[in-house]
C-alpha cells in the first residue's frame, strides 16, 4: 500500500463516487467477495445491485447482522400508510461477504441502533407488531413505523398506528 493510499484511503469505486449526493461523505467501504462494494454514508447503506449501487436509508433497514465474514441485511418496504405512521414490510434478507469488513460491521450497527428513537411492542389476537418511531436520514423528522408479525391485522394495525402517530405530532387523529 503507497503512502498516499494510507494516507487518504483507496479511491472510491466509480458506481459509489458516482451515486453520492452532493454533501454525502463515505465513513468507510469494503469490497464485497462478489466483486461490488458495500459502504457507510450519514444516509444510510450503499448495497451491491446489478453492475451498480443503490442506498438504503438507515430507517429502513429491519435488520442488520454480522456473522462470521458477512454481513446480512433485512431492508423493509413501505407497504401502506396510515396517516403520518407506516406500515412496513420486510424483504427476504441478503447476505455480504465482505472479506475485508473494516469499519463497516461497528458503524451498520451504530447507524441502525442510532435511527431508533423510541420502540413498543403491541400484542393482538392474530399476531402483534413492533411499533417504531425512527429518525429519517438527512432530515430532522421521525417516522411512525409499524412492522407486523406474519398474519396480523394490518387493518387494525394501521388504525391504531394513524392515530398513535397524530398523537406523536401533537394532533387529533
Amino acid at each position: 500500500m503507497g503512502l498516499l493510499s494510507r494516507l487518504f484511503g483507496e479511491p472510491l469505486p466509480e458506481p459509489l463516487r458516482v451515486s453520492l449526493a452532493e454533501d454525502e461523505h463515505v465513513l468507510a467501504v469494503a469490497p464485497t467477495g462478489a466483486g461490488g462494494h458495500v459502504a457507510v454514508t450519514a444516509l444510510g447503506l450503499w448495497l451491491p445491485e446489478g453492475t451498480g449501487v443503490r442506498r438504503v436509508g438507515w430507517h429502513l433497514i429491519s435488520k442488520a447482522v454480522w456473522k462470521g465474514d458477512a454481513l446480512t441485511v433485512t431492508e423493509a418496504d413501505e407497504a401502506r400508510t396510515a396517516g403520518r405512521a407506516v406500515l412496513l414490510a420486510d424483504r427476504e434478507p441478503v447476505r455480504h461477504v465482505l472479506p475485508k469488513p473494516g469499519k463497516i460491521p461497528q458503524l451498520v450497527r451504530r447507524r441502525v441502533e442510532g435511527s431508533i428513537r423510541q420502540r413498543y411492542r403491541k400484542e393482538l389476537d392474530g399476531g402483534g407488531a413492533w411499533f417504531v418511531v425512527r429518525k429519517v436520514p438527512g432530515s430532522d423528522t421521525s417516522v411512525l413505523q409499524v412492522r407486523p408479525d406474519p398474519g396480523a391485522d394490518t387493518d387494525v394495525l394501521a388504525s391504531i398506528a394513524e392515530e398513535a402517530a397524530a398523537k406523536l405530532a401533537g394532533g387529533a387523529p
